[in-house]
């Protein structure tokens, strides 16, 4: 069945308000009408059974059939703090990250960055981003639409974590302590942190301010991964150590 985000604040008790992109998609993509059924979610994990009643210029109405709770997250909230890389590889970070299951995006101007963005390019960059992680949530089956922030400095981005948060960061140089045994030698969390450097790499008193901040530098072993790769590396390791990655679909 044919799924689709709506706002919100278009739910109004038994019906639903579709417009934008996801009303020209129904209407026009797939020519669906009064009397087809489809899935409405509302990025904040309400799931609804609609109707189409009727449909018009830019505007899908829906009776409400059965509301449901979205369900398809992992348990645990991941943020994914990314260093800017060039071209389309954030695109990438963010489209697969969303299928992995991060929570959250953060786009970081580290000193090595190659990619600086103003304001008003971070702002546009911000809403692109926002609409591929949307795109991919639909596609994969998730109830939540991650959330992108526009770019943030370093500083910045290390005063989002919260102390005493579980918070990785991947680094070349580190030889002592592994994203595995952090993750076997910890508790699950609610909610973790991963910071991942742009193409060039950190520099060390990039490392020592996060390691200040309670980051723990780790390896991820012998090879070293691109900026677009480690992320979504480490996404994965997190939640198949504490999340819902590998779990049978209907459980044990």
């Amino acid at each position: 069945m044919a799924r689709f985000f709506v706002d919100p604040d278009d739910v109004h008790g038994d019906t639903v308000t579709v417009t934008g992109e996801e009303a020209h998609h129904i209407s026009t993509v797939l020519r669906l009408g009064p009397g087809d059924i489809i899935t409405l979610l509302d990025g904040k994990g309400s799931l609804y059974q609609c109707r189409i009643e009727e449909k018009s210029s830019g505007i899908v109405q829906c009776r409400v059939l059965e509301a449901l709770p979205a369900g398809g997250e992992p348990p645990l909230r991941v943020v994914l703090l990314q260093g800017i890389a060039k071209g389309d590889r954030m695109d990438m970070v963010i489209q697969k990250g969303t299928e992995l299951g991060a929570s959250v995006f953060v786009p970081v101007h580290c000193r090595r960055s190659v990619v600086r963005l103003d304001a008003a390019k971070g702002a546009a960059r911000r809403e692109r981003w926002q609409r591929i992680a949307a795109g991919a949530a639909k596609q994969c089956r998730r109830a939540l639409v991650p959330d992108v922030y526009e770019p943030v400095t370093w500083e910045n981005a290390l005063g989002l974590i919260p102390p005493g948060a579980p918070a990785f960061l991947p680094w070349e140089e580190e030889s002592g302590r592994s994203l595995k045994q952090e993750l076997q030698c910890r508790p699950a969390p609610a909610e973790a942190y991963i910071i991942i450097g742009p193409e060039g790499g950190l520099e060390p008193d990039e490392v020592d301010e996060a390691r200040h901040r309670g980051v723990v530098p780790v390896s991820l072993g012998p090879r070293i991964l691109r900026t677009e790769t480690a992320g979504l590396a480490v996404i994965s390791m997190v939640l198949y150590q504490w999340g819902d990655l590998g779990e049978s679909l209907y459980g044990s």
